[in-house]
């Protein structure tokens, strides 16, 4: 079973409150020092706000119950939630490097490098801590959007451990462009991260298959397999938040009572969904009978209307369970 409601909606809640007082530390840091670094990685900063916010309603969203017009959930509206962030992040990233481009070429004193080093570490270390609990703890409980808070949280710390370093720069080198230089490497690194979680909230959104997932119920299938499981073909997986929807077609023998047939599939479906505990899973199995043709395929013991003897077992996986088409018997190597 999939954690409960109430965590899941207490870490958002921990996120917004910890980027909110963040956000006022590295803004109150960028007022003592006047740096472009500093000011970048307030500005990127300020993004946790309004995601971690988004990403908190999406979580509320994502855990209410099928109904009539959602038959497969809510829990998409967590890539919503990841798309959101992504393009604000994308944003900020090409407002940065605009705004690091005319500081570097009409570069400003910073003032009191030393208290914004010592206010930009401090801030890294809670992002970088609290970010890692969200990441782990996102997929502990099967959240994307915890996973996307954490790692942009994640990312924010790394942020302002290029900024600190850029001030200590500055302090110790009197080089003024350090400065602007660091905050441009920085608008492309976030401009980059933003692209990636577009990427992947397009990807949930449009289906993409989880080839990682799809190859690990695959595993299990063969791993579990039984010598009336005679073929499996079009498996999909699809996952939306913290379920997981299934199914495939198992060819079966076509002598089988619907109430044997009933009965096996049952127990491929309670076999996935042990694998799977974690999460919600929903399975469905479609039985087809089997053919004269796939009999060199199986080997039921005392099948009693064998026509051709048994050859070899077609082993299952990604490059084979996912096609539309019913396995052939191809040579052995």
């Amino acid at each position: 079973m999939s954690a409960s409601p109430g965590l899941k909606r207490r870490l958002g809640l921990l996120s917004l409150a910890v980027s909110v007082v963040l956000v006022l530390t590295k803004f109150y840091a960028y007022r003592l020092t006047h740096s472009q670094v500093v000011l970048t990685d307030a500005l990127e900063s300020i993004i946790n706000i309004f995601t971690s916010g988004f990403a908190l309603y999406s979580l509320y969203l994502a855990d209410l119950p099928k109904d009539e017009n959602h038959p497969y959930g809510h829990g998409k509206v967590e890539y919503l939630s990841i798309g959101f962030e992504g393009a604000l992040i994308f944003i900020a990233g090409v407002f940065i490097l605009y705004s690091a481009g005319l500081s570097l070429l009409h570069p400003h004193p910073v003032a009191r490098p030393d208290w914004g080093v010592a206010l930009l570490a401090s801030t890294s270390l809670v992002n970088f801590g609290l970010g890692l609990w969200l990441i782990r703890a996102g997929r502990r409980v099967q959240s994307v959007a915890l996973v996307g808070d954490g790692q942009h949280l994640y990312i924010d710390a790394l942020t302002s451990i290029v900024s600190s370093a850029a001030l200590v720069l500055v302090h110790f080198t009197g080089i003024i462009r350090f400065d602007a230089g660091a905050a441009l490497g920085l608008g492309g690194f976030i401009l980059f991260n933003g692209y990636k979680m577009l990427r992947s909230a397009v990807g949930g959104l449009m289906d993409e298959s989880d080839i990682a997932t799809v190859a690990e119920v695959i595993a299990e299938l063969q791993r579990l397999r039984r010598p009336c499981w005679i073929d499996v073909h079009n498996l999909r997986v699809q996952r939306y938040g913290a379920n997981l929807h299934i199914d495939c077609h198992m060819q079966m023998p076509y002598y089988y009572s619907l109430e044997h047939i009933h009965r096996e599939l049952h127990e491929i479906e309670e076999l996935i969904r042990a694998r799977f505990a974690a999460v919600e899973v929903e399975m469905f199995v479609h039985a087809d009978p089997c053919s004269f043709a796939a009999c060199s395929l199986c080997h039921m013991p005392d099948c009693p209307v064998r026509h051709h003897a048994f050859e070899h077992e077609v082993s299952w996986g990604v490059h084979n369970a996912v096609k539309d088409e019913r396995h052939h018997l191809a040579p052995v190597p």
